[in-house]
């Protein structure tokens, strides 16, 4: 059970790596078409961008289905992909993007911290010169403000959205 747990554990921190490259490789990169409509106002409940939690998910059930036919411990790792996308829907969805029926904006610790860099990421209009790439992982707020200054020199194409109407 302990070795489950750890592999567990380490599948939701290897997905956060994986996270972060695949969200600046390529959902802002070839993959740009289905994560666009992250990046503009959402109209209703779903967004193209949520096709990549379909896949993702169908990975997991891949894994878990595949271990649990004796290949394991690939339902350990399906496990944990399964519990990243639950933090990631609570941390990325529900509190970044208000997708819940309820408001809640973080004033302070580590909820602030990750609230604050994906709304910096939000800040840059299209899908160049973004920063804070990681859904669970947030930089220090002074480095991101350094980085996208450097980025844009002063004077970015950035359309800063208040704390009052977070990014969609």
């Amino acid at each position: 059970m302990l070795w489950n747990t750890v592999i567990v554990v380490l599948t939701v921190i290897a997905m956060e790596v994986f996270a972060i490259v695949a969200h600046k490789y390529v959902m802002h990169g070839f993959g740009w078409g289905w994560h666009r409509s992250h990046h503009e106002p959402r109209t209703g409940w779903f967004e193209k961008n949520d096709l990549y939690a379909v896949v993702f998910a169908g990975v997991a059930i891949a894994l878990i289905h595949a271990g649990t036919q004796g290949r394991h411990p690939l339902e350990w790792i399906g496990a944990g992909m399964t519990a990243y996308g639950a933090l990631y829907f609570i941390a990325h969805d529900g509190l970044v993007h208000q997708r819940w029926p309820f408001r809640y904006v973080p004033r302070q610790g580590y909820l602030k911290r990750l609230y604050q860099a994906h709304r910096m990421h939000h800040a840059v209009a299209g899908k160049e010169g973004a920063v804070s790439f990681g859904f669970l992982y947030a930089p220090p707020i002074a480095a991101l403000k350094r980085q996208l200054h450097a980025l844009h020199g002063g004077a970015p194409r950035a359309r800063v959205q208040s704390d009052e109407h977070p990014a969609s």
